[in-house]
């Protein structure tokens, strides 16, 4: 809530994590809808991009190292009209990890793309969206 105010006023609510995926849910409302009355893109994003980023902050604490994290690029497709309560699922957790550790390992900054698909309540995609993170240990320089 405070770290993200605006996906907590959204009602964008992380469900469940663990090392390989992370599911965020956000029902649609008046508060995040759009002039035709389905969910605003922007919060479909909010939600996506927090299935990724706290797959990344989640790896991130495991490995006690001080790893930065940035988004690079986005790209989404809309695949039907997002009403109801949508859940955005991240599956790229083991990605995440391979990543940290080379970034560790070498000193070096590791870009990986993860995807976050969301569906409505009758499992029918509503949008997919891809996020390109770019992960570096940060040395005491």
């Amino acid at each position: 809530m405070f770290k993200l105010p605006s996906a907590w006023l959204c009602g964008i609510r992380v469900k469940e994590i663990n090392e390989s995926h992370c599911k965020v849910r956000v029902k649609h409302r008046w508060i995040n809808q759009n002039p035709f009355k389905s969910m605003f893109w922007a919060v479909q994003g909010m939600a996506a991009e927090m299935t990724t980023g706290v797959l990344v902050m989640n790896q991130i604490k495991e490995n006690k190292m001080p790893i930065s994290m940035l988004v690079l690029n986005m790209n989404a497709n809309f695949s039907k009209k997002a009403v109801g309560r949508i859940t955005f699922t991240c599956k790229d957790g083991k990605l995440v990890n391979t990543a940290i550790k080379e970034a560790i390992e070498t000193g070096e900054g590791q870009t990986i793309w993860m995807k976050s698909i969301g569906m409505d309540e009758n499992g029918d995609v509503v949008s997919t969206f891809n996020f390109e993170w770019t992960l570096k240990a940060k040395t005491n320089k």
